[in-house]
């Protein structure tokens, strides 16, 4: 089955074709089918800004269609940059600069427990909207280590798996990653759905 990914985030569109395909879902880029949909992400919550990329790309489109909106929430900075996170250090920053703020901003604060959410939306092709949550834990490290992954990974430890997002393979990370948790979240609701 044919689903419309409502991103253009390579990384994001990699880890949710990794974990949908085996499934049988084939995750397919908003731009590989004309459309070129970029909507302002106005909402408070993930679940908001999940939803109104989800309808702003179903309007145009003849497919299901997936979107997401994830962040991380790091508890000394009152859960910051959450759901600003990918414009944290303004329009255009390079991971690097939204990490360099990062850290910057926890400084020396002992408290660096951080968590990673995701919430997906998805919509048929009748117009039913499911959501499904997700979420991982860890802290913020010093410096960055490693260089897979995009976004925070590199400053993210993952208390699961003993090491940075960004030390993981792709397969390590997805096993526990706050969008893989709400990927599998997702599968179940659609499970006993008629798709």
């Amino acid at each position: 089955m044919k689903v419309i990914a409502a991103t253009k985030n390579k990384g994001k569109l990699r880890e949710m074709d990794e974990i949908l395909s085996p499934l049988g879902i084939e995750i397919v880029p908003q731009e590989d089918v004309g459309i070129s949909v970029d909507v302002e992400e106005t909402g408070r919550t993930f679940e908001e800004n999940a939803l109104i990329k989800a309808r702003a790309v179903c309007m145009v489109s003849d497919y299901p269609v997936l979107a997401d909106d994830s962040g991380l929430c790091v508890d000394c900075l009152g859960g910051a940059p959450g759901v600003r996170s990918a414009r944290y250090a303004g329009d255009g920053a390079s991971d690097s600069d939204k990490i360099n703020k990062l850290l910057s901003e926890i400084g020396d604060n002992e408290n660096r427990n951080a968590r990673f959410v995701t919430c997906v939306a998805y919509i048929s092709e009748d117009g039913r909207e499911i959501t499904a949550h997700g979420e991982v834990k860890g802290h913020i490290t010093h410096a960055p280590h490693g260089e897979n992954g995009f976004g925070y990974d590199p400053v993210f430890y993952s208390a699961e798996l003993k090491r940075t997002f960004a030390e993981c393979s792709d397969d390590e990370k997805n096993s526990v990653s706050h969008r893989g948790r709400a990927l599998k979240n997702l599968y179940d609701k659609l499970n006993g759905t008629e798709v």
